[in-house]
């Protein structure tokens, strides 16, 4: 019975959550994406990118930041499969990828900054 693996039996809200519980890895993802836009420089470039598509020098004008700054930030949002690159000849292109985590992401940033 579910209510034995609880300590206290309180109702069946808490035995359906409690079933329900994602593994803690699942956690410990969710928790390194929030990690990572909790940064405001990676949460800027994730919304540029999420936005338009760029090269490095033009991610950099528009931060405000040196090109090795915004390519660090670029190799850990990338890392975690939150944006994307591709190669034009010499060029780089970087854009939020195209997976439901950044689309998610993209909305929450963009309700919130409707907020503020």
């Amino acid at each position: 019975m579910a209510h034995e693996k609880l300590p206290h039996h309180h109702g069946e809200k808490s035995e359906e959550v409690f079933e329900k519980i994602p593994p803690n890895e699942a956690f410990s993802q969710i928790a390194e994406v929030f990690s990572l836009l909790g940064d405001k420089t990676r949460a800027k470039i994730f919304w540029i990118l999420s936005n338009c598509e760029d090269c490095v020098i033009n991610i950099s004008a528009m931060t405000e930041m040196s090109s090795p700054a915004v390519m660090h930030h670029l190799k850990l949002l990338k890392m975690a499969g939150l944006i994307v690159s591709r190669r034009e000849g010499k060029e780089v292109y970087y854009k939020a990828a195209e997976t439901q985590t950044s689309k998610m992401l993209h909305k929450a940033l963009d309700d919130l900054m409707n907020l503020t």
